[in-house]
């Protein structure tokens, strides 16, 4: 990760020299910070690979990737790294639960992780982990 923090601070860098680097920031936070949308802590870590003209203000902003270009990039990375199995970015999510079912944290949590409304829905995730009473640790050991 912290590549893409890289390449995205000399990305800025670069943008700034140029007179750019501004990022869409809602109204009222560009009111309350007005060097916020110029700063590098307010930028898309994965941006846009476009920079588009804001006619309101005459400004070149940076907004962030689109989600379609992400799932591309995810599923090119699958087929690039030769994995023979269905994947996408939803498989994060379904590989994120699992493993926090597996290492011990309780369904609620999880439920409240991934925004689900009703416990059911994240105990679709235990029939993966398949641990059984004797795979279970004991927090004195």
């Amino acid at each position: 990760m912290s590549q893409q923090i890289q390449w995205r601070k000399s990305l800025h860098d670069y943008e700034l020299s140029l007179g750019e680097g501004y990022v869409g920031l809602p109204n009222s936070l560009m009111k309350k910070y007005p060097a916020a949308e110029r700063a590098l802590s307010w930028q898309y870590l994965f941006p846009s690979a476009i920079a588009r003209v804001d006619n309101t203000f005459n400004v070149k902003r940076r907004w962030y990737t689109s989600t379609r270009t992400l799932q591309k990039a995810v599923k090119r990375a699958i087929q690039i790294a030769g994995v023979h199995k269905h994947g996408g970015c939803h498989t994060f999510r379904h590989t994120f639960a699992t493993e926090l079912l597996r290492t011990g944290y309780d369904i609620r949590t999880i439920q409240e992780l991934l925004g689900h409304t009703s416990v059911q829905t994240t105990q679709i995730y235990t029939h993966v982990v398949k641990q059984g009473p004797y795979e279970v640790r004991s927090p004195l050991d």
